[in-house]
């Protein structure tokens, strides 16, 4: 149970699905914090801080990944996977960066 596990209060929540073979994301934000939970199938997310990079997968809903604000983050969907978002801002198109660490 999630409830009162995250350290952010869930504002916004969506589903991410139809993304086979495709990768999504590509930014970062200014403020908003998510937790990531594969709820079928298999995502690799991949995550640079800046500093480290490294590829998670998420392949059972018992794994939550939580992506802080400064971690630019892809996800690369294997067919049929379903990737839950919560998030700890509502959408707001001017929070994202855009730009990839060098």
């Amino acid at each position: 149970m999630l409830q009162n596990s995250l350290p952010f209060e869930v504002v916004r929540t969506y589903w991410i699905y139809g993304a086979d073979g495709k990768t999504r994301g590509g930014h970062r934000h200014v403020h908003t914090r998510q937790a990531l939970v594969a709820v079928s199938g298999k995502i690799v997310v991949s995550m640079n801080d800046g500093v480290t990079n490294e590829a998670i997968e998420l392949d059972h809903p018992s794994k939550c990944l939580l992506v802080e604000p400064k971690d630019w983050h892809t996800m690369t969907f294997e067919a049929g996977a379903v990737l839950l978002v919560m998030s700890s801002h509502p959408y707001d198109r001017s929070e994202y960066i855009d730009t990839p660490y060098e």
